[in-house]
């Protein structure tokens, strides 16, 4: 066993951000947003009055870094893009197909010059957390490709854009303001939520970039540059996370593929100190991509835990999975997370509160059998 002395990020256990909204805030927000009966103060109140609850739950189960829950969004990424300058969301008859459901139908569409304004509301979302918590305030953000991925070629209004180079170095510019912004706020660690490298591992959304002129391989590695881009002059005191996953909404998911064809160019090219990487089912392939891990300080999380389910899988079973996955990676360069949220969106995965508390649980008590603590 190794002993965990760690009393900053990154920890051995942690979670990807979103959780469960609680009921107060699930209707508040219908009745502002649905019903117009509550005004945007009125709902702030609940939301203020909610978050240090979910707060204090987080730290109650054993966890050294907290998020809001994401418990004034709407989407995980969404909502931080739409209040972005240049960005738009707009509502239209469909939404995106996911395994059996489809999401909302809300498109983010490209209006004008992309830049991070100053006052984006989610600095304030942080700088709550950080009053309200004394151990590490986290909060997670899309990453930059999602602000290409999900936005349609004829959803790009300008026309410097059409040259995608021109769309992808404002892209990294406006994270690149993100991060020191948040870093200004207080922010010691930022988690972007980057999963469009999984979904450019499956031959489905491969192929259907190909049909758009894009080719998924280059796709993947300007990514990665965006996000290096973003990050490569970022304070020393600032610890960079990225998620991966196969999409998540109401326990559903919306790809599939093993991470060989991203792995290099996400553990090797973006620069990123901790990765949070889906790997509850089949879907995720093998474990074999963590070789591509470089030695040294960098450290993968892997999401043995699901948060689309509600059964709890036994501490034996995880042990028995690290002990696979330092066959490719060193144990000391692992720990432990869920593989996804637990509320990707406001409608939530089908699980209970309860099951919820237990799977975070389970993560902390993981971590303190494998690595000594959290």
């Amino acid at each position: 066993m190794i002993q965990s002395t760690l009393t900053s990020p990154p920890f051995r256990a942690d979670h990807v951000g979103s959780l469960l909204r609680p009921k107060s805030v699930a209707d508040a927000r219908r009745m502002h947003f649905q019903d117009g009966k509550l005004s945007e103060d009125e709902l702030r109140e609940v939301e203020d009055s909610a978050i240090p609850d979910l707060i204090r739950m987080q730290e109650e189960v054993g966890l050294r870094a907290v998020t809001d829950g994401e418990a004034r969004r709407s989407f995980w990424h969404y909502d931080f893009m739409g209040m972005l300058d240049g960005f738009d969301l707009v509502e239209r008859e469909e939404g995106v197909q996911f395994a059996g459901i489809k999401l909302r139908p809300v498109f983010p569409t490209i209006s004008g010059r992309l830049d991070f304004p100053s006052d984006h509301p989610m600095l304030d979302h942080f700088r709550f957390v950080a009053q309200h918590t004394n151990v590490v305030p986290k909060i997670s953000i899309p990453g930059p490709s999602c602000c290409h991925f999900r936005t349609a070629p004829e959803d790009i209004a300008p026309p410097e854009y059409r040259d995608p180079d021109a769309l992808f170095a404002d892209i990294a510019d406006t994270y690149r303001k993100a991060v020191h912004a948040f870093h200004d706020a207080g922010c010691r660690y930022l988690q972007m939520d980057d999963i469009f490298f999984a979904y450019l591992c499956d031959p489905k959304h491969r192929a259907e970039k190909e049909a758009q002129g894009q080719d998924p391989d280059w796709l993947i590695d300007r990514y990665a540059w965006m996000m290096n881009e973003a990050i490569r002059d970022r304070p020393a005191d600032m610890v960079i996370g990225m998620h991966l996953c196969r999409g998540n909404f109401r326990s559903t998911h919306a790809a599939e593929g093993a991470y060989d064809p991203a792995a290099d160019a996400v553990f090797n090219k973006t620069g990123v100190d901790v990765y949070f990487m889906e790997y509850d089912t089949e879907r995720a392939g093998g474990l074999e991509p963590l070789r591509l891990l470089p030695k040294g300080r960098k450290r993968v999380l892997p999401g043995f835990i699901t948060t689309k389910r509600g059964e709890l899988e036994s501490l034996d079973g995880l042990k028995a999975k690290f002990e696979e996955a330092s066959r490719f990676a060193d144990i000391d360069q692992l720990g432990i997370a869920p593989q996804c949220g637990f509320a990707s969106t406001e409608e939530g995965n089908d699980i209970s509160e309860d099951d919820q508390r237990r799977k975070l649980e389970l993560v902390v008590r993981t971590a303190e059998a494998i690595w000594g603590g959290v």
